[in-house]
């Protein structure tokens, strides 16, 4: 029973005191006065054999074998002697390192693009670090400025408290609950007094600023920087400081944030966190980062066939950059593919298998077998899908010319606006019963079991 109640301990912060309280929980009773004379280089050897025992339970691994774990899929870690470092202490103290990511909840969803980081998050946790997890609900007003030609427009607090209210449920599809503490850092940013806030700034130069790339270009061009921006690596930094930061994980858009932070934790004489940098994920179109607004990027939220079906699309190159940071598989495993793959075996094999098992993670085995059934019924097969959402159109919408393609596309929850009706039929992705519509001006007679149709994936049966 001790030995489980220290193990639990050790989740969080195993020391000394911890064992102080562990021992008083267990063997003292009032009635043993001497207790308050407990001697102290008794309960300290005690204290060394039990974490020695616990060090054992847990088969923790060591320095070289988290070190090359953590580098697996990294950009850069910097500098890797310090983190070596600070996984000893951590080793030899049994206390776990607090791994920092924040994540400014500029859009309510999360894509496959920020579970990169994510799933290296989980590495750190599956190692026995703690993972601090920070909602930037006070730096998402000013809107980081990293790889932006313009200045980013704010939004507003209900917009920013909307869109972080999602994040939890879906970083947790990925992270350890029990080893993730969420914060939000408007609870110390929102603090700060004006002076508070002078102070923070002159620890930091414009000169340093302008060695930022953005920036810097930004500058030479005549493009405005506002004051606010320089604020935001600042903010960033400070939030280092405010959680105790030991490590900080971001893509290698944020690598200047990410040392600025290390100068602002010095300036405020806490020791520098160490910095994991990572790829940043191509979207669907495999040029440009996966981002909402360039509509190239899978949800984690998705349904399953919407996930399966967008990852069929994307190019065989791109498949292999998909296995390498979002799959499970080895390394090891994926060479022998690609070795299949250049003597005949057929790439959508591959990526069959990739597109289900990130299925399979963002929702279920059984989702994920009727999204892969359900593409090659309506891709392979050419067939409709069994099932399919169901739209009732009244015969007076019809009429005696029968209804616009556009309006029909808005009835049946397609498209958002007329213009994008109009776009898309231009662009030859409407069908009805699987014949292509070309004019955006078509009026269609609406029968029974209609099937309106749109891009690969979008379906509609049409009941009158």
């Amino acid at each position: 029973m001790i030995l489980k109640r220290i193990q639990r301990k050790r989740k969080n912060k195993f020391s000394l005191q911890n064992f102080k309280q562990i021992y008083s929980k267990y063997f003292y009773h009032e009635e043993h006065e001497e207790h308050e004379a407990i001697n102290l280089s008794f309960v300290t050897f005690v204290f060394f054999v039990v974490k020695q025992v616990v060090k054992l339970s847990y088969n923790v691994k060591t320095v070289d074998q988290q070190i090359d774990i953590i580098r697996r899929g990294t950009v850069q870690i910097i500098p890797e002697d310090e983190l070596r470092e600070k996984i000893k202490i951590s080793i030899d103290s049994g206390c776990p390192m607090r791994i920092k990511y924040g994540a400014d909840p500029s859009a309510p969803d999360i894509h496959l693009g920020h579970t990169v980081p994510l799933r290296k998050l989980r590495e750190f946790q599956d190692l026995g670090h703690l993972v601090v997890f920070i909602i930037g609900d006070f730096t998402a007003l000013v809107g980081d400025p990293s790889g932006k030609s313009k200045t980013r427009k704010r939004l507003t607090s209900a917009e920013i408290m909307e869109n972080a209210r999602t994040y939890q449920e879906q970083v947790f599809k990925i992270l350890d609950r029990e080893k993730t503490k969420v914060v939000y850092n408007s609870s110390w940013l929102s603090v700060l007094s004006f002076s508070d806030v002078i102070d923070l700034t002159s620890r930091y130069t414009v000169a340093r600023m302008l060695e930022r790339d953005d920036f810097s270009k930004r500058y030479k061009s005549g493009k405005p920087i506002s004051v606010l921006e320089f604020l935001y690596p600042l903010m960033q930094g400070y939030d280092s400081v405010a959680v105790k930061s030991d490590v900080e994980l971001g893509g290698t858009d944020q690598t200047f944030n990410l040392l600025v932070a290390r100068d602002i934790q010095k300036e405020y004489g806490e020791t520098p966190q160490a910095i994991v940098t990572l790829p940043l994920l191509e979207g669907t179109d495999g040029v440009q980062k996966m981002s909402k607004s360039l509509g190239n990027y899978i949800g984690v939220s998705e349904p399953a066939p919407d996930i399966y079906g967008k990852l069929m699309s994307i190019s065989d190159d791109l498949m292999w950059r998909y296995f390498e940071l979002l799959s499970d598989r080895s390394h090891e495993e994926m060479e022998e593919a690609k070795r299949e793959c250049l003597v005949g075996t057929n790439p959508m094999d591959w990526k069959k298998k990739l597109a289900f098992e990130i299925a399979e993670r963002f929702s279920s085995l059984r989702e994920a077998e009727a999204a892969r059934e359900q593409f090659e019924t309506v891709h392979q097969k050419k067939e409709n899908p069994d099932e399919m959402m169901t739209v009732r159109i009244s015969r007076d919408e019809i009429g005696d010319g029968g209804i616009n393609i556009v309006t029909l596309l808005r009835r049946a929850g397609l498209v958002n606006s007329n213009s994008e009706g109009r776009r898309k039929v231009q662009e030859g992705a409407v069908r009805i019963n699987n014949e292509k519509i070309f004019e955006h001006n078509a009026a269609i007679t609406v029968k029974d079991n209609d099937i309106i149709r749109l891009g690969k994936r979008n379906f509609r049966k049409l009941i009158v």
